[in-house]
């Protein structure tokens, strides 16, 4: 997979303790890479980091992406080949209660992971993931496309859409010049998942409920969102990061990873497919006038990647429910986690091969 560009490298990765970047660990572990995370501690007992138990199979080291100084020792005591940036406050609400860590996080972590990138010689590909919430959301029916203009009302979207400016303005002040490090950004959906216990995520929302036997309260039911189980976006990571890493900078610049249409759902269909699908749980709608600003409509055009990076969704609507609510049960019922989340991962590669979506990188 991915013509085995990770087998044997260095990667490093900011926010490793967080939902996707304990998946995208676990994921690069079985591609054969040494991993070295960096990231402040896991939050729960429940997060992925360490119901996983992933310092057993990874180098990490617990940091704050904003100290410069303690960022930029750990990455020169490793001098990866290739970077991942995930580390972030991922939260709308958050943002809203914290903006200034908020902003302080977003936006001065991605100035430190460029600059301390820019001062080791040996990173050849460097992957900033922000999020499809940088766009300046005018509630459109069509997709964003990648030269969209950035924007954010609320601190959470606007911090990332800054990111993205703080992405462009390295690339192109430092990052355009040749034998320098090849470096994108990447923006995805709703990613949801088992291993996911962040506050005000509709889906750990759901679960909670489960375990409280409590309703499930939903702001905003009829938002649509372009939900995507974790390892769709992480595939498209990876193999962005594997054509930046080998043919470099004409696959620099912004990416869309989000699913088809059909997985275009509103926040009570996932819901109601969760009950369903579990059989269990009930949901309440609130109808609270004072609510804090939260987009209803947000959708991603993936044409951009489908045709240069050869990238495409892998599962289907159906599918991504039965991946999600499997990751959850088998924490719930206190299973082997970690074989669970390998499973998971043979089967989504399983499903690719069976649909010819081929991860192999090189000119084509």
């Amino acid at each position: 997979m991915f013509n085995n560009i990770y087998s044997g490298k260095k990667v490093l990765l900011t926010g490793d303790t967080g939902f996707k970047g304990s998946w995208l660990a676990l994921w690069l572990k079985e591609l054969g890479a040494e991993v070295y995370g960096f990231a402040l501690p896991p939050q729960r007992t429940q997060d992925n980091f360490v119901t996983t138990d992933l310092t057993m199979l990874i180098h990490h080291q617990d940091g704050d992406v904003r100290d410069f100084e303690a960022f930029s020792r750990f990455a020169q005591s490793v001098q990866p080949d290739i970077a991942f940036h995930l580390a972030a406050q991922p939260i709308v609400l958050e943002s809203y209660q914290n903006p200034k860590y908020t902003f302080e996080t977003n936006i001065l972590g991605t100035v430190n992971f460029f600059e301390i990138i820019r001062s080791l010689g040996s990173v050849k590909a460097a992957v900033n993931i922000t999020s499809d919430k940088c766009y300046q959301n005018n509630e459109w029916v069509w997709g964003y496309r990648e030269q969209d203009p950035m924007g954010g009302k609320d601190p959470y979207s606007a911090s990332k859409g800054c990111a993205e400016l703080v992405t462009s303005s390295y690339l192109h002040s430092f990052f355009s010049q040749e034998g320098t490090c090849a470096i994108a950004s990447a923006r995805a959906g709703n990613v949801i998942g088992g291993g996911d216990w962040a506050d005000n995520r509709i889906v750990p929302d759901f679960f909670r409920s489960l375990q409280q036997s409590k309703s499930i309260e939903l702001r905003n039911p009829f938002a649509t969102r372009p939900w995507q189980f974790v390892l769709e976006p992480l595939s498209g990571y990876l193999q962005l990061g594997a054509q930046l890493f080998l043919e470099g900078k004409r696959f620099s610049g912004g990416w869309n990873f989000g699913p088809g249409d059909a997985i275009e759902h509103t926040v009570q269909d996932i819901i109601e497919s969760m009950i369903q699908k579990t059989g269990q749980g009930k949901l309440h709608i609130e109808n609270a006038s004072d609510k804090l600003h939260e987009a209803m409509l947000l959708r991603l055009d993936i044409s951009k990647a489908i045709t240069f990076l050869h990238w495409r969704p892998v599962l289907t609507y159906d599918e991504l429910i039965d991946f999600t609510a499997e990751g959850y049960q088998v924490e719930l019922s206190g299973g082997d986690v970690l074989a669970s989340r390998k499973e998971q991962l043979k089967k989504y590669m399983r499903l690719a091969e069976e649909r010819n979506i081929a991860w192999t990188v090189g000119s084509k």
